[in-house]
């Protein structure tokens, strides 16, 4: 088994405490966290020991679980790839692109592996229809969460956009080419709501919106692609999936079929791909177990991870550029 660790005792990190202490993969030695009386109540919640000294919790781990606000992330990473461990690190993987970079160098230099928590990737709803997503051309994503004071620190981009860019990074096999945004503070001084349009050097253009301030919930992407539509509901992990094909000679009596201008006849059926229930945070812990074991290549690695980064900085830019 791997011994874990985690930093990071708050909303987020308790879950992650929770899940590795039942994880058949990993062995839980403990948890760090610079708020001590946090750290005692947490220890006695989960019955697992609380290392008031960060490098005394990395000197007892193979893996450290880093779940700390954005903001520790790199300090963190950096103690723990720096003695020889391999690391989980919540997204986003960093506040800066030049902290993320140098934390790839660390990563080769030191010979360990790093995955990011970018968790959408593991939504069953995701994984069923993944590997029908070839080569969309049109997406858009829409992420609406109602107002939680919790990571209103950082821009609505960092905090929900992101989801959406990884995971539209992970299915357009092309380099961006241009982007566009606009963002608005309501509540925060950072944007609460945002747009963004990202355009690919292939042609594929992907409109993205995020809000934190909205009535209902919603994590909804629509992917276009020749002779698909794609729908996958991240929230309620659900899937839509309309195909087309070539019409027979002879149409059923219950076949539907459509004729363009020039009198292409297609066929339109639907798919209905199996989704499987899971724990996507489990999952994805579990993953990086399987990475580290087998010396295989994590799910969503560091220059995955800092790629979203980058792109989420320059639709931030993008706000700046037009004194937003």
């Amino acid at each position: 088994m791997i011994r874990a660790g985690v930093l990071g005792a708050g909303h987020l990190g308790k879950i992650h405490i929770r899940l590795l202490k039942e994880s058949d993969r990993y062995e839980l030695v403990g948890f760090h966290d610079p708020d001590q009386i946090l750290g005692k109540q947490v220890s006695q919640e989960f019955g697992i020991p609380y290392f008031d000294n960060i490098n005394d919790l990395i000197r007892a781990c193979d893996m450290v679980d880093v779940v700390t606000p954005t903001l520790s992330h790199f300090e963190c990473a950096k103690k723990a790839i720096e003695a020889g461990r391999h690391v989980f690190i919540e997204k986003p993987v960093t506040h800066t692109l030049e902290e993320a970079e140098s934390l790839m160098t660390l990563m080769e230099t030191h010979g360990v592996k790093v995955q990011v928590g970018h968790v959408e990737r593991f939504n069953p709803a995701f994984t069923a229809v993944a590997g029908l997503l070839d080569s969309p051309m049109f997406i858009e994503t829409h992420r609406l969460a109602e107002f939680n004071p919790r990571g209103t620190d950082v821009p609505v981009v960092l905090d929900l956009m992101i989801h959406d860019i990884d995971i539209i990074l992970s299915v357009v096999p092309s380099e961006v080419r241009d982007i566009q945004a606009s963002g608005v503070s309501v509540i925060s001084q950072s944007p609460d709501i945002a747009n963004a349009r990202i355009a690919f050097e292939n042609g594929c253009v992907a409109n993205l919106t995020a809000s934190r301030i909205s009535l209902k919930s919603m994590r909804k992407s629509r992917f276009f692609q020749r002779d698909a539509y794609v729908s996958v509901d991240f929230l309620e992990r659900k899937v839509e999936v309309v195909r087309m094909k070539d019409a027979p000679q002879t149409p059923g009596d219950f076949d539907m079929i459509l004729q363009n201008a020039e009198g292409v006849r297609k066929q339109i059926y639907f798919e209905n791909p199996d989704i499987r229930p899971n724990n996507a945070i489990l999952d994805e812990l579990e993953t990086f177990a399987e990475a580290i074991t087998t010396n295989s290549t994590p799910v969503v690695t560091l220059q995955q991870g800092t790629k979203a980064l980058d792109v989420a900085l320059r639709i931030i830019a993008a706000f700046e550029s037009d004194g937003q």
